[in-house]
């Protein structure tokens, strides 16, 4: 992605519709199509005045207030869905996302995908029989430094992972209010970002357990991956605001790489010497010296987006390749949605302190 094409620029472009007209859409993914081959047909919103104000705002062309009637009058090649909840905590885009497929359109949601795994196979269901495509926003996973943090711990190099340690603000409800959706809404809305980074890296998790905090609702995670490593999860629970939100280490042999509030990203590599009580420098020869990466934040470089550096332009280009070439996509899938909700599962219905074998049966 380091040479990018502007939207006007391309000479083929996806008829696409949008559902959701909401202030996250407003900021981040409406803005993104700037450079996607994307030609934005048709925006549709339950408040119609809201979705005429984005038609007219994005050049989206028509507006609507039912999906149905968008769906059947524009025939879009691909529909984006930016929504929220139901009153009893479901996630509004599931049962859209469906309704899209039964109408022969690609699908990108943003995440959550679903509130549930039995939601999540249904949909896994319904875009085999429909022969479409539906992908999720998982913009961690497609942040700059998390797709060279991958390349990395791909490398013979870096030896394989041996451990991952992500540290994420949330906290978690009490056990009593994990019986409610309405109240694991906030928790299910975050899941999704350090269960990306996790699955992303690590793979499938084969067990787990947790302790939490119960002033905070803080928690630490223990897991086990089905590659061998091993990781934790410190939902940080109470932390302040203004720190920096979030903290990726991963382990290899001899090697690790850190990636500091998802744009920093320092490479720890193998071969420096430093023997104990002899070593009078700390400086390493240059070739096995640690690589750092950070954006400069000064220039007007597109680099210097928030839309580029927290992932959105990349995972929408990455749909958008997928649809055209006719391909499936490698992140932002429904079975990373579905182990990321595999995860969801084991902190609603385990306790702390108990171990657990993922998935837990339905």
């Amino acid at each position: 992605m380091s040479q990018i094409t502007y939207q006007f620029e391309y000479e083929s472009r996806l008829r696409c519709a949008f559902i959701g007209a909401g202030g996250h859409s407003y900021r981040n993914v409406y803005p993104s199509f700037q450079y996607a081959p994307i030609d934005l047909v048709a925006v549709c919103d339950q408040q119609a005045d809201r979705a005429a104000t984005y038609a007219r705002m994005f050049g989206g062309g028509n507006s609507y207030d039912d999906h149905h009637k968008m769906l059947e009058q524009e025939r879009p090649d691909a529909v984006f869905i930016v929504t929220s909840y139901d009153e009893d905590g479901r996630v509004q885009a599931t049962d859209l996302a469906l309704d899209c497929l039964a109408a022969g359109v690609h699908v990108w949601m943003e995440k959550p995908t679903a509130a549930s795994v039995a939601e999540i196979r249904q949909l896994q269901a319904a875009a085999e029989s429909n022969d479409r495509v539906v992908m999720t926003g998982l913009k961690k996973i497609f942040t700059p430094a998390m797709t060279k943090a991958k390349s990395i711990t791909e490398s013979e190099e870096f030896g394989g992972i041996t451990s991952i340690t992500v540290r994420y603000p949330q906290s978690l409800p009490d056990q009593e209010a994990k019986q409610d959706p309405r109240r694991l809404i906030g928790f299910l809305d975050h899941i999704y970002h350090p269960g990306a980074v996790l699955t992303y890296l690590g793979g499938k998790a084969t067990r787990f357990s947790y302790e939490q905090d119960p002033v905070a609702g803080g928690s630490v995670s223990t897991l086990r991956f089905e590659s061998g490593a091993i990781g934790s999860l410190h939902l940080a629970g109470g932390a302040a605001s203004t720190s920096p939100l979030e903290r990726v280490e991963v382990v290899g042999r001899g090697a690790n790489l850190v990636i500091e509030d998802g744009v920093r990203l320092t490479y720890y590599r193998p071969g420096a010497k430093l023997g104990y009580g002899r070593s009078g420098s700390y400086i390493v020869d240059d070739d096995v010296a640690p690589l750092i990466w950070q954006p400069e934040h000064s220039l007007g470089q597109l680099y210097n987006k928030n839309l580029f550096y927290l992932g959105y332009v990349a995972e929408i280009l990455h749909f958008c390749e997928a649809v055209q070439n006719g391909t499936a996509p490698v992140k932002g899938t429904l079975d990373q949605s579905l182990s990321i909700m595999h995860l969801f599962d084991a902190y609603r219905r385990t306790s702390p302190g108990q171990t657990v074998d993922l998935p837990l049966p339905d």
